[in-house]
């Protein structure tokens, strides 16, 4: 099926029940092989941001140093798997001697998977490429982007309000670009559509260090990541991080 076609006919509406299996199908095949492929790549944090940022850029640089910062702590860095912003973190992390992963999304274009990848894998489906994004992730970092950077910050924050995941840290960079978003949220808080305490789930800098402390601080000593067994090589299992979070749920 042609790019970006199944999840637009997913979402015209009503088809046959025979049409809609497939459709369950698909997306469960999707998720099963998403979660095979990431089961083992330990904590990640995503780096969000836009495809069209140029390598030249300061954002890049910005993104390309946080990645490789976060790396160098033991974090997987785990990106949408473009060019751009999503290069970026993902260079970051590859050339600091850390794990790098992309979950690309086929589009008819701007999308086609960076160079800087130790597992990438495919998606067709938006929705089951953000899961995956958050599923994994222990912390979110959020570039200069467009509609789709503010969709997966938004989804992040949202997931974290309502109590659906962990308030796992939420850090803003590029204070130029993000300001008039910051002054908007602060007029939500004025008029009562969120709660003062919310805007506590993000934290605006542009200081790589205090980006990866408030990170670090709220990852590694709050879920008490440790070292794991390793993945069964016979079974097909990689792993790229031998770390996870310790509690009954590990497995």
């Amino acid at each position: 099926m042609p790019d970006g076609q199944s999840e637009r006919q997913l979402l015209e509406g009503p088809k046959s029940r025979l049409r809609e299996l497939r459709t369950v199908a698909r997306v469960t095949r999707e998720m099963m092989r998403g979660f095979r492929a990431l089961h083992f790549v330990g904590p990640c944090v995503t780096v969000f941001g836009s495809a069209r940022i140029k390598p030249e850029s300061a954002e890049y640089d910005l993104a390309r140093r946080v990645a490789a910062t976060l790396a160098q702590v033991g974090y997987t860095i785990i990106t949408g798997g473009g060019p751009g912003i999503m290069e970026a973190g993902n260079r970051g992390a590859r050339e600091a001697g850390g794990a790098s992963i992309g979950c690309n999304i086929r589009l008819p274009f701007e999308q086609e998977p960076n160079p800087y990848l130790d597992v990438s894998v495919d998606f067709d489906y938006f929705f089951v490429r953000k899961m995956m994004l958050v599923k994994y992730s222990y912390a979110f970092v959020v570039m200069p982007g467009g509609f789709g950077t503010m969709d997966e910050m938004f989804e992040a924050l949202t997931l974290i309000q309502t109590a659906k995941i962990h308030d796992f840290p939420v850090v803003v960079m590029g204070s130029d670009y993000w300001g008039p978003l910051r002054e908007q949220i602060d007029g939500m808080v004025g008029t009562g559509m969120i709660a003062k305490a919310d805007t506590d789930l993000l934290r605006f800098t542009d200081d790589v260090d205090e980006a990866v402390e408030h990170i670090r601080s709220r990852t590694v000593e709050r879920f008490g990541l440790q070292k794991k067994l390793r993945p069964l090589r016979i079974l097909g299992e990689r792993g790229l991080q031998q770390w996870t979070m310790v509690g009954p749920e590990s497995d």
